[in-house]
Formats: C-alpha cells, structure tokens, sequence
C-alpha cells in the first residue's frame, strides 16, 4: 500500500488584497510556517501563478518550485475549477457564472476560451512535474436534477453527449502529457455523483484521464455513503479535498436547503473536525484503495475564522495520514511455503 502525500492546502479561500495573502512568497511563507508542505495552486488568480509563462516556459517553472522548495514546499496540483465550470453553462446560469471568466464572453466565445485556458493548465502541469489537474465538469442539466416536470426521453443523454464533446480532446491532451482531470463531483454540475460519473465514462469510452477528486464534504451533504464511494471509485481518484461538513435537518430545512444562508441550511461545510465526515475511515480506505496523492486541505467554513482553520488543518491532517505497513502483525507465527505439507494439512496426502 502507498502512502497518502502532505498536509497540503488550496489556496484559493486565502487569498486577499491585503498581506500576507496577496501574493505567492507571502502566503506561502505563512502556510509554511504552520505545517503545510504542499500548495494547490488557484490557475486563474495572477497574484499566484502566471498561467501563460507556466504553460509556455519550462524555466519558470523550474523557478517556481525552486522558491517553494525553499520554505519546504511544492505545488500538488494547478486547479482549473472556475474554467471548467465555464467549459459548459446552461443559459440560465450564464449571467451568475459571469466572474469566472472575462467580461463580454458568451456561447462559443466563452467555451473556447475555457478549452483554452484548460489546455494551459494541463501544459502547466506538465512542466511543474504535477498530475491531478482538480476541475469542475461544468454542464446543461443542473436545473433537471429534480425529475419534475417529467424529463423527456434522451435529455439527459443529450446533455452529457454535449459535455463529452466539449472534454474529450481535453482528455485526450492531458492523457499524451502524463496528466488527468480530477473532477470535483459538486452541485451545479453534470458531474455530482457516483451515477454521474458513471454516465460521463460512458460518454468518454472510460477515458483514463477522467477521474475524481475526492471531496467527502460535496457527498455528506447529498447524504450519499462518501465511504463506501471510495471502495467504488478507488482507482479513479486522482486527488483529495479534505474538507468537513455536517448534515443536521430539522423541522424547518433539510437536504434542499430552503434558500437559506449557509449558516442556516441542514447541510454546511465545516473546519476539520467540527462536522461529521469519518476522516479515520475515509483515510483508511484511501490509503488501501493505494492512493498516493496529496491530502489538500479545502477550508471552507461558516462559523469558524479561516486564520483559525488553517492553523488546526495542518495538524489534523499530519494525524490522519497512514503510514502503510509492509508487514503483517502475525508474521511472527508464520512459516515458509511448502506444497506437499499444505496438502497434508489439507487431507490431501
């Protein structure tokens, strides 16, 4: 069994305007300090990365993982979620998903600058020597989650046929540079569950660049088994969000949310070890599925401060990790292989 990578962090719910979250060197410096030693790296935030000189110029690169290296960092993986939301929007989520891309882009301008930017992210990764690239899957059929009013035949069909269009020579340029897409199975995609994703390899010809970053926290609010989808899924997950949530209905909410704000909704997201997912569980099953990848931790939290949750992340996770034995316990009452006394034991001779 391998062993599970870090504690590791995402940046993206970090950055801000004002020091030391504004640039790559000061933010780094400070996770540092607090036990991190890897960086999911935001591809779409310039205080962070350069995009275009990572995807065209291996000497950056090169000059990138150095000034980690010296804080004792790497960089796990060059996120594209905000593209690959972009890569496929229904129009009714085209004005809210307006941020995640330059202004006055629509339709087919906006789905070539997403495969674009995608592109440059696989590039990147290439040449900072990294594999998962974490993404969203982006998609037409969201709004169709609830089956009322009734589906028509082949609408689902037809929306991840469209999908898989839009990714497939995606795949196929990741898989010729050595990388995958790990997609976060997240609401407001196509792709938000085990059955999802099921229905996009079919649509990919089980594409071996399509894979899962696991987020347990996305699967708890579903209430969907999140351990038992790692004894499913296990060799399709490429990368690990470790996030918390808690699950708690009542009388007024539950699983829909009622328009509430997440402070005020049965499902919310959590610092690690204040909600309800089994971390002893879900790290166990990870590291026998023979995960390798970083453990990143995603920070995302209603109650508590994100100073506070970071600080509390980098140990939680260190505790977490296994350290896979090569050994069995009883190895000392064992004995050496012999056919012809097996088959005595047996009854055989």
């Amino acid at each position: 069994m391998s062993k599970i990578q870090g504690p590791a962090v995402f940046l993206a719910q970090f950055l801000r305007d004002e020091p030391p979250f504004n640039s790559l060197k000061t933010i780094a410096d400070w996770f540092a300090k607090l036990g991190y030693k890897g960086l999911q790296i935001p591809a779409w935030d310039p205080r962070v990365i350069d995009l275009d000189l990572a995807a065209s110029s291996k000497t950056y690169c090169d000059n990138y993982r150095g000034e980690l290296a010296e804080m004792g960092l790497q960089v796990t993986e060059i996120a594209g979620y905000l593209q690959g939301q972009v890569l496929a929007v229904h129009p009714a989520y085209e004005q809210l998903f307006a941020g995640f891309h330059p202004a006055g882009l629509s339709g087919s301008a906006r789905t070539e600058w997403a495969t674009g930017e995608l592109k440059k992210c696989i590039l990147a990764s290439a040449n900072l020597g990294t594999q998962n690239i974490p993404v969203l899957s982006g998609g037409f059929a969201w709004h169709l989650v609830y089956p009322w009013p009734q589906r028509p035949p082949g609408l689902i069909e037809e929306a991840f046929g469209e999908l898989a269009k839009r990714w497939r020579p995606l795949l196929d340029l990741a898989e010729e540079h050595g990388c995958k897409f790990g997609y976060e199975l997240h609401p407001g995609s196509d792709l938000y569950d085990g059955a999802t994703f099921e229905m996009f390899l079919e649509h990919t010809d089980d594409h071996p660049a399509a894979c899962i970053n696991y987020d347990p926290s996305h699967l708890l609010l579903q209430q969907l088994d999140y351990c038992q989808f790692i004894e499913l899924y296990g060799d399709r997950i490429s990368g690990f969000h470790v996030k918390d949530a808690e699950f708690r209905p009542n009388g007024r909410v539950g699983v829909y949310g009622g328009y509430q704000p997440w402070a005020t909704r049965a499902g919310r997201f959590r610092s690690l070890g204040d909600g309800q997912v089994d971390f002893n569980r879900v790290f166990t099953l990870l590291t026998e599925a023979g995960y390798d990848g970083w453990a990143v931790v995603e920070w995302e939290c209603c109650v508590k401060s994100p100073a506070q949750g970071a600080a509390e992340g980098a140990p939680f996770v260190a505790r977490h990790i296994i350290e896979a034995t090569d050994v069995a316990f009883d190895d000392f009452a064992g004995s050496t292989a012999d056919l012809k006394r097996n088959r005595q034991i047996l009854g055989l001779e």
